[in-house]
């Protein structure tokens, strides 16, 4: 897939930001016209991702997160979202549903949300290194340019 738009964004780990991130990666990905479904879908997925990297990969620290957008010439958007906080010891637990490792009230379906909205969803994590949540939806309408 020949990449012909990429984007990337580099932001503080503030619960804030994820209202941020949103917006920005469905302003970018605008130019494939997105029907309002494709584009919500890549937002919430989007924002489960960065939730995960405020709350469980820098949990109590201020860290940043990485995002990047590529769009290709078949329509697809790729988006990866880094951290480079405590990493996942066991993604295949990590992605079950209702699992978590919050001690506060979190329901443990980000994953499953991610898988749920997106065609494809990959995690690559190394502990005390971070972890890459890589987010892949094919969308219809017109060609990037």
């Amino acid at each position: 897939m020949k990449t012909v738009n990429e984007m990337r964004l580099v932001f503080d780990s503030k619960s804030i930001n994820e209202r941020f991130s949103r917006v920005a990666v469905g302003s970018f990905i605008s130019c494939l016209d997105p029907t309002v479904e494709e584009l919500t879908d890549i937002k919430t997925a989007v924002s489960e991702a960065v939730t995960n990297c405020i709350v469980h990969g820098y949990r109590e620290q201020m860290g940043k997160i990485y995002i990047t957008v590529s769009l290709t010439e078949n329509n697809t958007v790729k988006i990866k979202i880094r951290d480079k906080g405590v990493g996942i010891e066991d993604i295949e637990q990590a992605m079950t549903p209702l699992f978590t490792t919050s001690s506060d009230e979190r329901s443990g379906l980000g994953f499953s949300v991610m898988e749920s909205f997106m065609d494809k969803v990959r995690v690559v994590s190394k502990l005390q290194k971070g972890t890459t949540v890589t987010l892949i939806k094919a969308i219809g309408g017109k060609s990037a340019k």
